[in-house]
């Protein structure tokens, strides 16, 4: 990049840096003109498109070298490295290259099988083997490794059937008495087990009866286990909708969504008719995704869910990793076919047998009819500009390409559906130059960041999950305190979805379930009101300061929602210190705060008191911000001067308060660290709490700092079994967190998830009930029936209350 922005001459750079959205089709013109006579333009583009320079290509060398690292650690006992160097290797060997007179590919997938029944990932292990032999079927060891597998899920009659086919194939001795002594073992094992059936068919029914303290998660293990052993040979990962849809909590959206326009923040998306609390207002597939860069080894590059230990990797190029592959195959990759060499495996058998062995080994209905989306197969065959080039430029390539499919079919056209160069305008001229490059080299829609939405996931901010292994609610367990939070994993452009406009007071909220995206509303909506959902920070979260820098950054706009534009009661309190004064409620800003406060105080300079006070306060229910805010804003000629107190005029050294701040936090996050190692020294923990007497005698009381601070001690008296304590502080930081966002804000219910479960382990479990049922109504107004999707620990909570009869 840089070096091409070197080349550009000084004239042409004048016109980009002047130019305007309605300019793109001239300026992109010259820019092609110019760059179609560099040299250097042309070696660049060679560099990243030409096959003969394609650095993601499949390699069968790298293949048999991480296949070799991978053997050797398996032999050494050093299972999780084999298991990482044997999905290095499938990542780079070609589908149609042998090794010792088998397909590479299908051995990798067998050895990778081995390690994963050694690590007790047998549904994984099952899947492999299976993979396996959809292209090589006449493979003895995958199938013999099928059996293993199956036994050890207690499929008995299907190991029998593998087994039975191992035997057919196995051409050595000793194999074939092998396989004997297996078989020998499990079938008298099957015979005490006839009852499994029956149990499977009654999975589904007994969600019908349950009631609604039973997780949904639960039964989705359950289910999604038991069609694992009934069908074995369709054991790829079922997604999250397929689930949603099969246990009957799918919702029909029933809204009818408008176009409006607005004077500050020009077009956006309100509803014709009013919408009630927690009702589903839109859900939609993307028109285009991409995974972003951080991700690429962690979730699936279609679906964007987390990888399991047996990821699919494309079967043309070294870049992307699935699930399943059936993301594989919807992204735009190929079915993993029979080899021509393994004709003729069915001779001999029974028509059981044979049947059973067609079963496996041949494509599945539900395969052939998969949606074709085909985002990565235009990225293909080893070229390396989508890794190398960022995200949003990629997202613009599969953008274009499937605007141009659509159009040859129907005319459609996104660009201009979603305006997608509106905010071309607000793009610093140095960011316009770098646009039209990349605009030569993929045909980039201009600013396709500014209209994506970022897809998340939920995450324990230390990595564990409650859900992950039986949670135990005693005082010798502890309880479950773990932070949660969101994290990127990709970009995309939803038709209607990308439409919906910003607010850091939003009335609706957004989330994903794969990479399907569903708004619900979060409060009572009005008809005609515009529908706003957060690209980011919140009141609450981040200050003005804060929150205007970040879409700036992101997203090239200046905020003027209602909480960055009129009176925000938690902006003032947020990152405050305390009036000297003991006997004053006041806050003491510093220079950086007061400087966007104080524009937000010029906007009512000039109003009648009784216009600038209650109608704005009236919808605090926290007297304490009230009286902070009462008294500033009553004041027509106030101005908030950094250091004074907005009520009583005091003065506080900011330069010794940020000092002391400073120091106290060291501790603070001395503790924290203790916490993720798992590792509390009581010298620490006093630490902490005489550092968090300073911040209390330094923060205003509502401000966020110390409620991550009663936080962080919860979390530590908790680990090391002192439930009082632990339960005193997390109640303490929940009461900052409700004057800062209000009592039913989803972060609040996140919070109550950590409270319940100290209650339930130290056996309050009034108290636990009272806040599993409250935490309940914040997730369902926020995720509806999906809440216990999203948020699993929370069925733990419920089921945990049922146990008790609560």
């Amino acid at each position: 990049m840089e070096k091409l922005k070197s080349v550009v001459p000084d004239a042409l750079k004048r016109m980009i840096a002047k130019s305007t959205a309605d300019d793109l089709p001239s300026t992109c013109d010259s820019f092609l003109e110019f760059f179609l006579h560099t040299e250097q333009f042309q070696m660049i583009v060679g560099d990243l498109a030409h096959s003969e320079s394609a650095l993601c290509c499949k390699n069968r060398d790298a293949a048999l070298d991480s296949k070799r690292k991978g053997n050797e650690c398996f032999s050494s006992g050093d299972y999780v490295k084999a298991l990482n160097l044997y999905s290095q290797a499938l990542r780079f060997a070609p589908i149609d290259v042998d090794d010792v007179d088998k397909n590479l590919v299908a051995t990798l997938f067998v050895n990778r099988a081995s390690v994963l029944h050694k690590m007790s990932f047998l549904v994984e292990c099952l899947r492999d083997c299976t993979r396996a032999l959809l292209i090589s079927p006449n493979y003895a060891k995958a199938w013999y490794r099928r059996g293993k597998a199956n036994a050890s899920l207690n499929g008995f009659e299907d190991a029998v059937h593998d087994f039975n086919v191992a035997m057919h194939l196995e051409e050595s001795l000793s194999g074939k008495r092998q396989i004997e002594r297996e078989l020998k073992l499990i079938v008298d094992q099957y015979k005490g087990n006839n009852s499994v059936d029956q149990h499977d068919k009654d999975v589904l029914h007994t969600f019908g009866c349950m009631k609604d303290v039973l997780s949904f998660v639960q039964v989705m293990k359950e289910i999604t286990e038991k069609e694992f052993l009934h069908y074995p040979d369709r054991c790829e990962p079922r997604h999250h909708k397929t689930l949603a849809t099969t246990l009957g909590i799918e919702e029909q959206v029933q809204i009818k969504l408008q176009c409006v326009s607005t004077s500050t923040k020009g077009r956006g998306m309100a509803s014709q008719t009013e919408i009630s609390q927690s009702y589903l207002v839109h859900s939609e597939e993307p028109y285009a995704a991409i995974i972003l860069k951080h991700c690429r080894d962690t979730h699936c590059h279609f679906c964007f869910n987390e990888l399991p230990a047996d990821s699919v990797p494309c079967t043309s190029c070294s870049i992307p990793l699935y699930c399943s592959q059936h993301c594989q195959m919807q992204a735009g990759g190929q079915q993993l076919r029979n080899d021509s060499k393994n004709r003729g495996i069915c001779q001999n058998l029974s028509s059981d047998l044979e049947k059973y062995v067609a079963e496996i080994t041949s494509p599945k209905d539900s395969d052939l009819s998969i949606e074709w989306i085909a985002e990565h197969k235009h990225e293909c065959k080893g070229v390396n500009w989508p890794a190398v080039l960022p995200p949003e430029i990629v997202l613009a390539g599969r953008i274009m390409v499937k605007s141009i499919d659509k159009k040859n079919h129907n005319n459609s056209n996104l660009g201009e559906t979603l305006e997608l160069s509106h905010s071309y305008k607000t793009v610093p001229p140095e960011s316009k130059l770098g646009l039209h490059i990349y605009s030569i080299l993929v045909i980039l829609i201009s600013q396709i960041m500014v209209n994506s939405i970022a897809i998340v996931r939920m995450k324990f901010r230390d990595g564990y999950s409650p859900s992950d292994q039986a949670v135990n609610f005693s005082p010798a367990g502890g309880a479950f305190t773990s932070n949660m939070e969101q994290v990127r994993v990709g970009q995309a452009i939803y038709s209607v979805g990308s439409l919906f406009n910003h607010s850091c007071q939003p009335n609706i909220h957004a989330y994903f379930i794969s990479r399907t995206l569903f708004i619900r509303a979060t409060e009572h909506v009005v008809a005609g009101c515009p529908l706003e959902l957060s690209y980011g920070p919140q009141v609450g979260q981040w200050d003005c300061k804060d929150r205007q820098k970040f879409l700036k950054e992101e997203y090239s706009f200046r905020c003027e929602c209602s909480g960055c534009s009129e009176i925000n009661e938690s902006d003032l309190v947020l990152n405050a210190f305390r009036c000297l004064n003991p006997d004053c409620f006041g806050v003491v800003l510093d220079s950086h705060v007061a400087k966007y406060e104080n524009q937000k105080f010029e906007r009512f300079q000039g109003f009648p008191k009784n216009c600038i006070s209650e109608p704005h306060l009236q919808e605090f229910n926290n007297d304490g911000i009230r009286e902070v805010a009462h008294k500033a804003f009553t004041n027509c000629s106030f101005r908030a001067a950094p250091g004074h107190c907005l009520c009583c005029g005091a003065y506080r050294d900011l330069e010794a308060s940020h000092a002391t701040v400073k120091e106290a936090g060291l501790y603070i996050s001395r503790l924290q660290e203790e916490v993720v190692s798992k590792e509390v020294l009581p010298t620490t923990l006093s630490d902490a709490l005489r550092s968090l007497d300073v911040l209390k005698s330094t923060l205003h009381a509502y401000n966020k700092g110390i409620a991550e601070a009663e936080d962080c001690l919860a979390q530590a008296f908790c680990m090391i079994g002192e439930l009082q304590p632990a339960m005193h502080h997390c109640k303490a930081s929940i009461k900052i967190l409700e004057k800062l966002y209000g009592s039913n804000h989803v972060v609040i219910g996140y919070e109550l998830m950590k409270l319940s479960s100290i209650q339930l382990a130290s056996g309050d479990n009034t108290a636990a009930m009272k806040s599993i049922n409250q935490l309940s109504a914040i997730f369902s107004c926020y995720y509806g029936p999906h809440a216990d999707m999203m948020l699993p620990y929370l069925g733990t909570l419920r089921r945990e209350a049922c146990k008790l009869g609560l």
